[in-house]
């Protein structure tokens, strides 16, 4: 079995049960060390969660902590570099900034992203390149799916632009 990514997944108040079904199985998918849910998250076993992520939920590490920021200091204590997915007037592109090999990668809830305290929190701010003309940005399960398996792609096999 592959050694896992040093990628954990930072998941706060997301309230579709699909969609964290989904990140479970993306999160299993690219190898990731674990996820951590916001309290506001619900927790597996759920059906709707289950029927998603076909079996990652069981795969998967997860952990629920009642201080989730107490949490992520801990983790950038320790050398992880806390990012957000999220479009901020300070963001940059996914696809050419440098990253650390080991990340916690923040996302957020589906209408309202990524908190202010965690944001403030957060080392960089990434997005992904939107060009099209009407959607202005995508679904939290699959912007996290691009995001995954780019910074994994990095880890994996690209090391030049890891900083």
């Amino acid at each position: 079995m592959p050694k896992p990514l040093s990628i954990i997944l930072y998941i706060e108040n997301i309230r579709s049960l699909h969609n964290l079904g989904a990140l479970f199985r993306t999160a299993d998918a690219v190898g990731a060390e674990k996820i951590i849910l916001s309290p506001l998250c619900a927790t597996p076993p759920r059906t709707e969660i289950s029927k998603t992520a076909l079996g990652a939920e069981l795969s998967v590490p997860w952990e629920q902590p009642a201080e989730p920021l107490a949490t992520l200091r801990d983790l950038q204590r320790t050398g992880y570099q806390i990012i957000a997915l999220e479009q901020t007037p300070t963001s940059s592109d996914l696809y050419t900034t440098d990253v650390r090999p080991s990340m916690v990668l923040v996302v957020g809830h589906e209408r309202e992203g990524v908190s202010k305290e965690i944001l403030d929190l957060c080392e960089l701010h990434l997005e992904i390149p939107m060009r099209g003309t009407s959607a202005h940005s995508l679904n939290v399960s699959t912007a996290t799916g691009i995001a995954l398996y780019e910074l994994s792609r990095r880890l994996c096999y690209d090391g030049a632009t890891i900083g």
